[in-house]
């Protein structure tokens, strides 16, 4: 491999993924740099006139323009494609650009899609309203029923589109069996894996065609920078999710690039902590609060098939609190290290009310299917001590009369 140019990716495909998470994709330049250089330029110049042609041509390497390849970017991507065991994948702007690209990019007038119902906030506004504006048609199930699959499907189902787990309630998706169902009619499975990052679970290994990331969430994972992912086969990605991409401009800014690049050296680090904050705390809450649910501990009701499908229980916790929101409100008050805050994945713990923030933009109708009550509370672990994540959830508890 030399030194200051790209990667032997026969090479990079061989390492393990702590190795690939710190220098997958790496493309030094003549310098020499060890951290990866920020390449902030929107164009390119060329050697001459038919250089130009040529590589707009697609008939030579390089690049032509910064909304569509940038060199940081570029890093960040096959980065991203080696740590999912992805062909390629493709940087966003947000996670809902990579969510909002990969359904618009596969489907058109007259496709139908089948949906989980238990969607974030923003993606489920994007099935239920904005796909229905340009003649796709949707259908939401019941994601945990295999069967509702099943029967939700037509001879125009083009993609199954789900989350597991779900935000904000953690409900769980048999990705295998939905992926055999969906592949039975011809459609493709995207899953948004966002809750639980490559490190927690890999859908592809389970079958899934695409998966899609809120790489603001745990790839970054420390509240700096907005960007997002989605991954998959190389035919995928170069000639169904390149030409959206191309003429509708979701691109990620190289300086986000460069931070979520090195955030993903630490990433497996991170997750792998947060994920035994997060079983640690859920441990204390359970017969603490109403009700508790987290899929690593055995009360939660897909256990067997998290044990399965999963590395861990994740780093997010979800509670139901019988005094509706004024006791739900009550507890965020109350908490003294914990921040009220909507986002999640981030080295600082987060605890949002769902119903009021994430999933406002849905009816209350919405909200209830989805197992969204005025009681539940979302709690996203960080990397502080658990004893005192602990100590302040105690104490919050008792000042919202628990």
């Amino acid at each position: 491999m030399k030194r200051h140019a790209g990667q032997d990716q026969e090479l990079v495909k061989r390492w393990r993924p702590a190795t690939q998470m710190v220098r997958g994709g790496t493309m030094r330049t003549e310098v020499g740099e060890t951290s990866e250089a920020i390449f902030m330029t929107s164009g390119y110049c060329y050697d001459n006139a038919e250089e130009a042609a040529a590589r707009f041509r697609g008939e030579r390497p390089g690049m032509t323009y910064s909304r569509l390849q940038n060199p940081t970017v570029d890093m960040l991507e096959k980065r991203i494609a080696l740590i999912e065991g992805a062909e390629a994948a493709r940087a966003t702007a947000t996670g809902m650009a990579a969510m909002t690209g990969m359904l618009l990019s596969t489907l058109s007038a007259g496709d139908h899609l089948v949906a989980g119902r238990a969607l974030f906030g923003s993606c489920r506004v994007l099935v239920d309203t904005i796909l229905p504006r340009f003649g796709i048609e949707t259908t939401t199930v019941d994601a945990r029923d295999t069967d509702a699959w099943a029967k939700a499907r037509r001879p125009n189902t083009k993609a199954f589109f789900l989350e597991t787990p779900t935000n904000p309630g953690l409900d769980l998706c048999d990705i295998r069996a939905i992926a055999d169902i969906a592949h039975d009619a011809g459609a493709l499975v995207m899953v948004d894996n966002a809750f639980a990052s490559p490190i927690v679970q890999k859908p592809l290994e389970h079958g899934a065609d695409i998966v899609a990331y809120s790489a603001t969430k745990l790839m970054d994972g420390q509240g700096r920078v907005l960007a997002g992912a989605v991954v998959g086969s190389e035919q995928w990605i170069n000639d169904v999710y390149l030409a959206f991409a191309r003429h509708t401009g979701p691109n990620l800014s190289p300086f986000n690039a460069w931070v979520v690049l090195k955030s993903l050296e630490t990433l497996d680090l991170r997750v792998r902590r947060q994920c035994e904050n997060a079983h640690k705390v859920a441990q204390f809450l359970d017969g603490r609060v109403p009700r508790l649910i987290y899929p690593g501990l055995a009360s939660h009701p897909q256990h067997a098939l998290a044990a399965r499908q999963m590395k861990a229980g994740g780093t997010i916790i979800a509670m139901h609190l019988d005094g509706g929101r004024p006791q739900a409100q009550a507890l965020l008050d109350a908490l003294q290290i914990i921040d009220i805050s909507n986002n999640l994945g981030d080295s600082r713990s987060l605890m949002t009310h769902p119903a009021s923030t994430t999933h406002a933009s849905v009816s209350p109708e919405i909200r209830a299917e989805m197992g969204i009550s005025e009681g539940m509370l979302r709690l996203s672990i960080g990397l502080e001590d658990p004893d005192d994540l602990i100590e302040d959830l105690d104490q919050a508890c008792k000042g919202a009369g628990l």
